[in-house]
């Protein structure tokens, strides 16, 4: 009994390194999730962005609420940078007309 028990436990631990919360296969899947997400809070914010430059003529002196996710590192007359911590890494966007990567701004 404690034989078949212990042969159970080790069958179930190789199956966790293919499949469990550890796997490489589980991590590029979160990666892949999360640069979607970003890419999407970009987005989002970009668009913000663009309506208050159509309304002031600048991107200077631009405040985007926490619920975009992202934070205006650098804002001047004719471009900008966002932000965002996403899980353990940190991406940025630079517009207008960018596309998000990796790293600060």
């Amino acid at each position: 009994m404690v034989c078949s028990l212990a042969i159970v436990g080790v069958l179930m631990m190789l199956s966790m390194n293919k499949s469990g919360p550890t796997a490489k296969s589980t991590k590029v899947a979160e990666a892949q999730a999360t640069a979607a997400v970003g890419g999407l809070n970009f987005t989002g914010a970009a668009t913000e962005l663009e309506a208050y430059k159509s309304e002031q003529a600048t991107y200077a002196g631009a405040v985007l609420p926490p619920a975009f996710g992202v934070t205006v590192v650098r804002a001047d007359a004719a471009s900008y940078c966002l932000q965002a911590g996403i899980g353990t890494s940190v991406q940025h966007f630079t517009g207008p007309g960018g596309t998000p990567a990796a790293g600060p701004c």
